[in-house]
């Protein structure tokens, strides 16, 4: 009797640890540990090489963006690492199989290269983007689904290869962002319905598919998930799709022209969607969980980017509140199950698949799928964020690349320019803390010119890290009297300032200091909080309850900064041993924030170095919160 009272109540204890996480996180504990479980002792990495991988290890990095925990990384590079030696050779991976679904988990090893500069996951990447340069396609230009489907074009493959094709084109500096959009053109060409605007499954250039209409290609259902697949690629792909771009405007087009049809067959009374959409209702027909949470997480993601007008939000929440209802369950031990996901769903093939109603209604369901447990977790963390609130909404955040501008010989033999970059997944990168505005609904940018009244004019903050020296970059570009003007004049119309600085020694503050006490705040140009052999300790600064700017901040990690003095009107923010660490100034209608470090560049907030009661990447996201606060309006 004591022993089952004891079972109850461990059961009790672990069931509410779990409710009082955020749903996104309880699915990822889900993901991480309780998928793929087999005799290998491994769990949480399949036992072949496929994009289920790869669709859960892209919602688990954006997972250790929302949160800075380096166990979400850490998994990654363990299921990554799983498959390649240390020159990256991959032991189950083959060019000449030509599956594009064989391109999606290589997303994972473009980030481990992107973040960590290892030349082993380089290797791997490059061998996925062999496979796009000699993948068959359609004579149009389209990538065939697999070589064993010749001909044809799958919505599932937009998703499987696109996102790390745009990837690897920006990081990489390839134009390739015509092929990536007529991807996208042509697939909805072929396969979009002009009376309910949804997307068939498949389409067959040849026509000879059994499965194919003889006039059209196409196959004869809309499947729930494919066109799920296709919206996150077109989410997915936006991220690294180039702002000026002519052809960005197609793909949002499309984007939209999707959502409307989403729209239209969103369940009434449950409010998420049926596996085949337009037949709600029929029999043997279900709800299902993958295609809802792609369509929420897409539908989401698109109106916080801009991407989608804001009525959609209402569409998202809706099928959010159905998710939670219809497919999150508690188990009997206290833990999360994701539900009602379908295993598969294909044309064509051995045994053949004919794409017919009673076909797609004939595959299994499944728990804790990966298929669907990726798609919830991005889904989550999209509705996580809006309930938090979006204050960034309509506004820019710029950081400099101008006062800061460091070149050198990258390890593809041309000059590259480097060091607090917001793009930059590096140890040296801002890539982090820039993603807590996009988050807040903010977008975020570079200013690689000087600033100007014109081109500050669309900031509401714009952030200036460690100017550079000469010892730095051949020619630097310090700060002068008219980049003092431009600069002040905004700030006095409401703009927010931050100026990270540096200690004496590794950034020009001579110059630099003559735009800082403007607003009363100088740098000493000193060196407080050596930090030795990695003590950590050594650098360790506990911020007193109540900071205006750092409420939700105990402890960070800082080291060799730059103490401050003030004049006029400027406030110390934080204060050690009666050294100024941090202050901050109002300017006419504006916010002046200053630090004499770059502080919070990724290798102190991404969780990967520093221990865990350092509370960096907490102090990013209080700040962050804070500087869209105090700018004005919609800028």
């Amino acid at each position: 009797m004591k022993s089952t009272i004891i079972l109850v109540l461990i059961l009790l204890l672990t069931a509410g640890a779990m409710a009082q996480k955020p749903v996104s996180e309880q699915l990822a504990d889900t993901a991480m540990n309780r998928i793929w479980v087999d005799d290998r002792n491994q769990p949480g990495i399949p036992a072949k090489w496929t994009y289920e991988q790869g669709v859960v290890h892209k919602a688990i990095q954006a997972m250790w963006y929302a949160t800075g925990d380096a166990k979400y990384f850490n998994h990654i590079q363990k299921g990554m690492d799983y498959w390649i030696d240390e020159k990256g050779n991959h032991k189950d991976y083959k060019v000449d199989e030509y599956n594009i679904d064989h391109i999606t988990p290589t997303t994972s090893m473009l980030m481990l290269y992107r973040a960590t500069g290892n030349e082993k996951y380089r290797k791997m990447v490059e061998l996925a983007r062999t496979q796009l340069r000699t993948h068959p396609r359609t004579n149009e230009g389209g990538f065939w689904h697999k070589k064993i489907y010749p001909y044809q074009m799958w919505l599932d493959g937009l998703y499987m290869g696109q996102p790390f094709y745009a990837e690897y084109s920006m990081f990489f500096g390839e134009d390739n962002w015509n092929d990536i959009a007529n991807q996208f053109v042509w697939m909805e060409k072929h396969s979009r319905d002009p009376k309910t605007g949804l997307l068939y499954h498949g389409w067959d250039e040849s026509k000879q598919q059994k499965w194919a209409n003889k006039t059209t290609g196409q196959s004869p259902h809309f499947w729930g998930r494919a066109m799920g697949w296709y919206a996150m690629g077109l989410i997915d792909v936006l991220e690294y799709f180039p702002q000026d771009h002519p052809r960005r405007s197609e793909l949002i087009a499309i984007l939209n022209r999707e959502a409307a049809a989403i729209e239209k067959v969103q369940d009434k009374k449950s409010g998420v969607w049926w596996d085949i959409l337009d037949l709600g209702g029929k029999e043997k027909n279900y709800l299902e969980s993958s295609a809802s949470a792609m369509f929420v997480y897409a539908l989401a993601r698109g109106v916080r980017e801009g991407y989608l007008p804001e009525r959609y939000m209402k569409v998202a929440t809706t099928g959010w509140a159905g998710i939670k209802k219809e497919f999150i369950k508690t188990n009997t031990q206290g833990q999360t199950d994701w539900e009602g996901t379908v295993s598969v769903s294909g044309l064509g093939g051995n045994p053949y698949r004919d794409g017919s109603y009673d076909y797609y209604m004939s595959e299994k369901l499944r728990t804790n799928d990966a298929k669907g447990l990726g798609p919830a977790i991005r889904a989550a963390l999209e509705i996580e964020a809006y309930e938090k609130g979006w204050p960034a909404k309509g506004k820019t955040v710029l950081l400099d690349d101008y006062f800061n501008h460091e070149i050198r010989r990258g390890k593809l033999g041309t000059d590259e320019v480097w060091h607090y970059k917001y793009n930059e997944l590096l140890d040296s990168g801002f890539s982090i803390f820039m993603n807590t505005f996009r988050t807040m609904g903010g977008k975020v940018g570079q200013l690689s010119t000087a600033p100007t009244e014109a081109n500050l004019a669309n900031a509401s903050v714009y952030i200036i890290v460690d100017p550079d020296t000469e010892k730095e970059t051949a020619n630097p570009q310090f700060v002068g009297p008219n980049n003092v003007k431009a600069i002040s004049e905004w700030v006095k119309k409401g703009g927010v300032l931050a100026l990270f600085g540096n200690d004496g020694q590794n950034a020009e503050l001579d110059k630099f200091n003559t735009l800082s006490e403007t607003f009363g705040i100088k740098f000493n140009k000193d060196r407080k909080f050596e930090v030795l052999n990695n003590d950590y300790r050594m650098g360790r600064v506990m911020i007193p309850a109540g900071n205006s700017i750092f409420p939700n901040t105990k402890e960070i990690y800082i080291k060799e900064v730059s103490t401050l003095s003030l004049s006029k009107d400027a406030k110390p923010v934080l204060t050690v041993n009666g050294d100024v660490l941090i202050a901050m100034a109002k300017y006419g209608k504006g916010s002046v924030f200053v630090i004499g470090d770059p502080w919070l560049y990724n290798e102190y907030t991404d969780g990967r170095r520093l221990p865990a009661e350092y509370e960096n990447f907490k102090a990013a996201q209080d700040l962050g919160r804070w500087m869209i606060a105090q700018s004005k309006g919609n800028k």
